[in-house]
């Protein structure tokens, strides 16, 4: 289930989580079979908690993949929800889009095919959950591009912060991460210490962080 915490936890946890029927299970063993990274158990609850807690039900993703983490917050964020989502590989947002009929919400569900890096700049309206589970590269990209969308008081998520946990402990870094893992340490850094925002990382999954907007943020200019 967790790329970084131990198995005995792993294990515990993973058995006090209730099994998934239906379209989200059917979508879990496709995942399965065709090794595509879906959000884990134990994150995938921790979505529920925060949609139903703060009776979310405008959401922006950045990275669909087949739909699964889009239908699951529909499922918690009850009626007349609306979640806008992006995806970059077109194979893999067709499938979301048969996934989404399949699960009776494409009346609730966008999927727009494209770069997030360009994609947000035509999303409009304000959201009360962004959530980010896409290229880990590009998160500060993506905050810069999605955080004038989110309300104050809405809630910015990120999956996969740790990265393996490469993030943290130097003896775990693969060379050919060391660009990705810097600039996760970068957004971390920024999301962990800007006032704006209310920020924690949370070790589970790949590592999750949540952040709360307190105000709007002010962006550094570009050269």
């Amino acid at each position: 289930m967790s790329q970084i915490n131990h198995d005995y936890i792993n294990s515990y946890l993973t058995d006090l989580i209730p099994k998934h029927e239906g379209i989200l299970e059917d979508l879990e063993a496709y995942a399965k079979e065709h090794n595509t990274p879906i959000v884990t158990p134990d994150v995938a609850g921790l979505l529920k908690v925060m949609i139903k807690s703060t009776n979310s039900n405008s959401i922006l993703e950045v990275g669909t993949a087949i739909g699964y983490s889009a239908i699951l917050m529909g499922l918690s964020a009850g009626d007349n929800f609306k979640i806008t989502t992006i995806e970059k590989n077109e194979e893999n947002a067709n499938i979301a889009i048969q996934n989404i009929k399949k699960a009776g919400m494409e009346q609730n569900i966008n999927v727009l095919i494209g770069d997030a890096s360009e994609v947000l700049d035509q999303v409009d309206g304000i959201y009360d959950i962004v959530f980010v589970d896409a290229s880990k590269g590009h998160y500060m990209d993506f905050f810069e591009k999605s955080i004038g969308k989110l309300k104050i008081g809405g809630l910015f998520i990120c999956d996969n912060v740790l990265f393996r946990g490469m993030v943290a402990e130097r003896s775990l870094l693969i060379r050919r991460k060391i660009t990705i893992v810097k600039r996760l340490k970068k957004f971390l850094h920024y999301i962990s210490n800007n006032e704006s925002l209310q920020t924690t990382i949370i070790p589970m999954g790949d590592g999750v962080s949540i952040s709360c907007k307190l105000k709007e943020v002010v962006l550094d200019e570009k050269d």
